[in-house]
């Protein structure tokens, strides 16, 4: 695809973010079950339930666009699930294996908070309030979602892990 409008860059967007939020979809649950701590595995829950409903708000800006919903391959998402991956496999305790679950899963949230908000900033200009509608819905799960991570770790999963 030939990225030479702003309504290219804003289907490549997302696209990209689709291709993402599947992937989430996956890989959450796997990082809920590794996790030691129950608040933070709960969060990991919690959130992947609201990226299943993310997918479908997807879908429904891809049908408002007039377009099947299809992705198209992250390399950003996948470096980051990656990263994830990583500290599951390394990690020896349980303490350092939740900081660093929650580090990476907060990656994960400023990665989407990104995407989102440029995404709403293009339909903005687009006028394509519909959609803008339902990814500042998405935008804003994004951002309660990263809050919540914050607070678990300031609260006691990073002072666990020192």
């Amino acid at each position: 695809m030939s990225l030479k409008t702003m309504e290219d860059l804003f289907i490549h967007g997302l696209k990209d973010i689709y291709y993402a939020e599947k992937k989430l979809v996956q890989q959450l649950p796997k990082m809920a079950k590794k996790a030691e701590s129950a608040e933070l595995a709960d969060a990991i829950e919690q959130h992947f339930k609201e990226t299943q409903n993310q997918v479908t708000r997807l879908e429904r800006i891809f049908r408002l666009c007039n377009m099947e919903p299809r992705g198209k391959r992250c390399p950003g998402i996948e470096g980051l699930i990656e990263e994830a991956k990583e500290i599951i496999e390394e990690a020896e305790e349980p303490d350092a294996l939740d900081a660093g679950l929650l580090a990476a899963a907060q990656s994960v949230e400023h990665y989407e908070i990104s995407r989102y908000g440029t995404l709403v900033a293009w339909g903005e200009e687009l006028g394509m309030s519909d959609a803008v509608s339902l990814l500042r819905e998405t935008l804003q799960e994004e951002k309660n979602a990263d809050r919540l991570l914050s607070q678990l770790a300031e609260g006691k999963l990073n002072r666990e892990a020192a």
